[in-house]
């Protein structure tokens, strides 16, 4: 039966997911090395600090019973006193290398306090016999003969005071990272509660297309960078869907005639039998307006793409004028002349047709008598001239005419969307050239195309 070898679990899956858990942990883990130095070093200087005390202790244990002993002769004597039996606990007396007084029951300890008097002058060492132990040896001054005194202590008071010291700051320690961590918490939550606020304004106002915005005043230094970066990113969906409506209103506005033929001339063959000459020339204007819509899709998304034409080229003006009038429902009092049948333009028939469709419309549309419709070559380029004799633009709306979805009176009973105009313009500044409209006109409205010349 094979093993089971569990799979290694990735460091980065254990990570927390939110920022504010990275940064918890991040404060966690600096104010854990951060009282892990400061927890040794205490100790430490702790542990010092109380074997200094043991040692002074029993120096001035050894300069006690340094009083108790005599060197001025040739001999040492040790001298009684009415507390012998103090002075004598854990105290060695020598003159030179020569023992002279032990504590009782000293057993194995008193050879490291011989190796200690042996060695001279004042030495400490710590010995662990029954115990912890702090030996300390001293020279008695004064005198012609040498003696010295060894004295110990027992550590086990010092060692529990340091083991206390320890449990204690390492119990401070776990409950400042309790607290630090949960501060960390609380304050990261509250610094990004301006951030979670602004995720969700963004989300809300990049769906519901709002105009609003953040700006970067009144907002600490980062939070005026993100608001301005967040400002950016909404200004680039609200361009492009901007885009995506005026593409898809120009596309609904210029495919609404190539399909309204198509559903009159089926409507038409449809009311009755008809003859197989009346069914070609209806089959004859359904593939006209088909063409005519992939005309009008190829041309939009070919400007929406960028304004590069799939076809750059030139064309003559007289032949599509003529092939507009035909398709779109122009009045019988229109009038078209040229320069000759060899003025050319410099955009491709298709973007030409574009152009001047919607401007002929309207005129067709609001016209009382009569169009007339002038190309001509000008200074730099071509020009084409749409006139009408109707109501023509009221003042105050030639400033919004060129605007999508103006309209300057919406229940004139003519339908539109107000997007042909713009539409107009924006296809011929795309290729170079513009249309205005002429305000001094009058009675009616003049629209001016101006175009390269081929």
């Amino acid at each position: 039966m094979s093993g089971f070898h569990p799979r290694p679990v990735s460091l980065s899956r254990l990570a927390p997911r939110t920022l504010r858990g990275r940064l918890s942990l991040v404060a966690l883990t600096t104010a854990a090395l951060l009282m892990l130095v400061l927890t040794v070093a205490f100790n430490v200087v702790a542990g010092h600090r109380l074997q200094h005390q043991a040692d002074d202790e029993l120096r001035t244990r050894a300069a006690a019973v340094a009083t108790t002993i005599d060197t001025s002769g040739r001999t040492v004597r040790v001298l009684e006193t009415s507390h012998d039996e103090l002075l004598d606990t854990n105290v060695w007396i020598y003159a030179g290398r020569h023992l002279l007084e032990q504590p009782p029951k000293a057993g194995h300890l008193t050879r490291v306090a011989d190796a200690l008097a042996g060695q001279g002058g004042r030495r400490c060492v710590t010995a662990d016999v029954r115990g912890p132990l702090r030996l300390c040896s001293q020279p008695v001054p004064g005198g012609g003969s040498e003696a010295s005194v060894v004295t110990a202590l027992d550590l086990s008071p010092y060692r529990s005071s340091a083991d206390t010291l320890l449990l204690g700051s390492i119990a401070l320690d776990v409950v400042m990272l309790a607290c630090t961590y949960a501060l960390t918490r609380l304050a990261v939550g509250r610094a990004m509660r301006p951030v979670r606020t602004m995720t969700d304004q963004a989300t809300q106002w990049s769906a519901v297309t709002s105009e609003e915005r953040f700006g970067n005043t009144g907002h600490p230094a980062e939070l005026a960078g993100l608001g301005t970066s967040l400002d950016a990113i909404l200004d680039r969906i609200r361009t492009l869907l901007r885009h995506e409506r005026q593409l898809t209103g120009e596309l609904s506005h210029e495919l609404r005639t190539p399909l309204s033929r198509i559903i009159a001339e089926l409507d038409w063959w449809q009311s009755r039998p008809r003859s197989d000459a009346q069914t070609r020339a209806t089959h004859k204007v359904i593939t006209d307006a088909a063409e005519s819509m992939r005309t009008i899709c190829d041309t939009l998304l070919d400007d929406a793409r960028g304004g590069t034409l799939s076809a750059p080229g030139t064309s003559k003006v007289l032949p599509a004028l003529r092939r507009l009038t035909q398709v779109l429902d122009t009045p019988d009092h229109l009038t078209v002349t040229t320069d000759g049948p060899q003025l050319e333009a410099g955009v491709p028939p298709a973007l030409l047709e574009r152009i001047v469709s919607p401007l002929l419309a309207n005129a067709s549309r609001y016209a009382r008598s009569g169009i007339a419709v002038r190309a001509y070559r000008a200074r730099g380029g071509v020009r084409v001239d749409i006139v009408d004799d109707g109501p023509g633009v009221p003042a105050p709306f030639a400033g919004q005419l060129f605007e999508p979805g103006q309209r300057a009176d919406p229940g004139d009973g003519h339908h539109g969307a107000g997007l042909g105009l713009p539409l107009a313009r924006r296809l011929a500044r795309s290729a170079g050239g513009d249309v205005i409209y002429d305000p001094a006109h009058t009675p009616g409205a003049r629209f001016v195309i101006t175009l390269p010349a081929a």
